[in-house]
């Protein structure tokens, strides 16, 4: 196994701060790893620019870069292009559910492609409940624990929950 694929595996064992159900990997934060020769570098783009957990993030990647004995690393910040929860992997997304927390929808409709600026609706008409399934949810607060969550209730099971909303 070369030194990138080695670490590409180990920072599938690096949690995201805020939801550490996933791996900063299957949220899509971790970008890219680059090996120099000299030393590797990993590329991160935060989910927001304002991003609380960037620092933590970042130290923890170097971390296990570091705890793997890869050698030097320093980390790359790039915000263009910007996050988008589309980079949320599939596996992250069914960990998300059963966290209890619904994942986004796609953010990008499939017929967009390369064209010009399309406008769709961002919120799907139903969030599935991540706890029993049922589309018969209600939205208590557009923003839940964080801002790029909102709260919701289920009204089947009655559970609250929150769902991970597109960007």
């Amino acid at each position: 196994m070369t030194r990138t694929e080695r670490a590409w595996q180990a920072l599938d064992g690096v949690l995201d701060p805020e939801v550490p159900a996933l791996s900063v990997r299957e949220l899509g934060i971790v970008r890219d790893v680059i090996d120099h020769g000299d030393g590797l570098e990993v590329v991160l783009t935060p989910t927001y620019s304002g991003c609380p957990a960037t620092e933590v993030i970042e130290q923890n990647v170097l971390s296990a870069i570091e705890a793997e004995g890869l050698g030097p690393a320093r980390a790359t910040l790039r915000r263009a292009p910007a996050w988008t929860t589309d980079w949320i992997t599939e596996e992250g997304k069914r960990k998300l559910r059963e966290y209890g927390i619904a994942p986004p929808h796609s953010a990008i409709p499939a017929e967009a492609g390369t064209q010009g600026i399309r406008f769709f609706r961002r919120m799907p008409e139903t969030i599935p409940c991540p706890h029993c399934g049922s589309p018969q949810t209600e939205r208590l607060s557009a923003f839940g624990s964080t801002a790029c969550k909102a709260l919701y209730r289920c009204l089947a099971c009655r559970e609250p929950f929150e769902y991970f909303k597109p960007i």
